[in-house]
């Protein structure tokens, strides 16, 4: 059983998990699948092939559009952005152009970033509120600015790592340990 605010929209053939939170003014089309103990802040719009994992937070005024695949325990900050085509026109149809956009578990976006379609975000990748993300993420990668540049990596904690002279780096937060091994990271 889920729950949806008597003035959310969620078309027949929608799949939605239990668990999930549907608030206010929100639009879930018809072949969109939520999984379990997601939630849906005010003013969402989750199109009709959209995939969101268990658990996946999805704050106010977000889209999203054909194309995006979400993993469990995603963090999708308020007002960021998803795009689906990579070169809209108003006069020229694309729908057969459509990219799909992978966000992998864990990955947080900030408030107000705008993701290109067609790239991959890795397993806990940061994304900082108001970057413009432009191509594949690795997983673990902190990246800010826009155009984003990576600045540095982030744990599974939410923690910022600092990697030592054995390339290994303990999360201040949690106490996991992790290693940076040929410009990726793994957790040990």
């Amino acid at each position: 059983m889920h729950y949806q605010h008597p003035t959310a929209i969620v078309d027949e053939g929608a799949q939605i998990g239990a668990g999930t939170k549907i608030w206010h003014f929100c639009h879930v089309m018809t072949g969109a699948h939520l999984g379990e103990n997601c939630s849906l802040g005010q003013n969402v719009f989750v199109a009709d092939d959209v995939v969101l994992g268990k658990n996946v937070k999805v704050q106010n005024n977000v889209s999203l559009y054909s194309g995006v695949i979400c993993a469990d325990d995603v963090f999708l900050g308020p007002s960021m952005v998803f795009t689906n085509v990579y070169n809209p026109r108003s006069a020229v149809v694309r729908k057969g152009e459509y990219r799909q956009t992978w966000v992998e578990k864990g990955v947080t976006i900030g408030a107000n970033a705008t993701i290109l379609c067609g790239i991959r975000l890795g397993a806990f990748a940061f994304i900082g509120a108001g970057a413009v993300v432009l191509k594949d993420v690795p997983p673990y990668a902190l990246l800010v600015g826009n155009p984003a540049r990576q600045i540095g990596w982030m744990s599974e904690y939410g923690e910022r790592l600092e990697f030592d002279e054995q390339n290994t780096a303990v999360c201040p937060g949690s106490g996991e340990q992790y290693r940076l091994e040929a410009g990726l990271v793994s957790k040990l």
